[in-house]
């Protein structure tokens, strides 16, 4: 005889798990005593279990025996019931921040200046947590945290990939593109490089994927100006060693350009502000016309219950520099 269940959509975990009092005790008031309720509620969840399947469960007899329908069900509720205690198990370490790592993607800069000190303090607090962390473009790493394969990205701000109700958003600062170039290229002999002689000069390139090659090709073509790149590298050393070799210079942001202060072959210097109509950088409130780029650290609103991940973003906040125009500040769903 084959015994066919209809489930219903409010069968409870708590029904199951009476059911497997009542079968393991044999008696309907030991049941009670196991689960921490009265006989009363323990009789109501049998009977509304009976009643989702429409089969009696139990034999009510001075011991309490399964009957046909209680013998399928058994081994279901069991399998059902054991991974519930294994999930509420799982929920409740991760709440109390137990848990084997912690994934981050950030831009370059931020790996090599920002985060050292943070990644100590982290592993101090928590040295029982793998920290993971990966140097990635903006896009990319803010496609693998929608992805759910990173925990928190650290990246320049794109506003068309953080915009969802999930999304949580801290402007961490906003710093200033500057010029990288070889220590005897022609634009040394400017403090302050005018943009109508910046155009002139081929470009070297953060690759595709990379948020600060659209914000330099956005600023090109806001001016009607074509970008000419020399060459796509994705790495800041790569960048040094090209640029050392010739005429070729790279828009680059300020926590990029640190090393390149102190190597003699290299300079760095300043692009005079645009006019009203030039170059203009995007942010939350809109155009402002400045060669800037925001960095911000996202992640997602769940995430952010976690104690560890939560930790890691109040020190990541506490410890990246103050040195920009817009002050760190927090926007859900940007």
């Amino acid at each position: 005889m084959q015994v066919k269940f209809k489930l219903k959509k409010n069968m409870r975990i708590e029904q199951l798990q009476a059911f497997l009092a009542v079968t393991e005790t044999g008696n309907f008031g030991q049941a009670a005593k196991q689960c921490g309720v009265t006989q009363s509620t323990i009789s109501r969840q049998i009977q509304s279990l009976e009643q989702d399947l429409g089969l009696p469960l139990f034999h009510r007899t001075s011991q309490v025996k399964l009957t046909l329908g209680g013998e399928k069900l058994l081994p279901r509720a069991l399998k059902i019931c054991q991974e519930w205690k294994k999930a509420s198990a799982e929920c409740a370490e991760l709440l109390a921040g137990k848990q084997p790592e912690l994934c981050i993607a950030a831009i370059h800069s931020v790996c090599a200046h920002y985060l050292p000190p943070v990644l100590q303090q982290f592993f101090l607090n928590y040295p029982e947590i793998q920290l993971r962390v990966t140097a990635l473009g903006s896009d990319r790493a803010l496609k693998v945290l929608r992805d759910g394969l990173v925990d928190v990205a650290i990246v320049m701000n794109n506003r068309f990939l953080t915009n969802s109700a999930e999304i949580v958003l801290d402007v961490l600062y906003e710093e200033q593109i500057e010029v990288l170039m070889a220590a005897d290229h022609p634009l040394t002999n400017y403090d302050v490089i005018p943009w109508s002689e910046l155009v002139k000069y081929p470009q070297v390139v953060f690759k595709d994927g990379y948020g600060m090659q659209r914000l330099v090709q956005e600023w090109f073509s806001r001016q009607n100006v074509e970008l000419k790149i020399a060459m796509e590298l994705n790495t800041l050393d790569a960048f040094r060693g090209v640029v050392r070799q010739g005429n070729t210079l790279a828009l680059l942001p300020q926590s990029a350009l640190i090393d390149s202060r102190h190597d003699s072959s290299l300079a760095v210097r300043a692009i005079a502000n645009p006019e009203e109509s030039l170059s203009m950088t995007m942010n939350n409130n809109g155009w402002h016309n400045y060669l800037t780029r925001q960095v911000v650290m996202v992640t997602t609103s769940d995430r952010l219950q976690i104690p560890p991940i939560a930790h890691f973003c109040q020190l990541v906040k506490k410890n990246t520099p103050n040195t920009g125009t817009i002050g760190s500040k927090q926007l859900v769903g940007n």
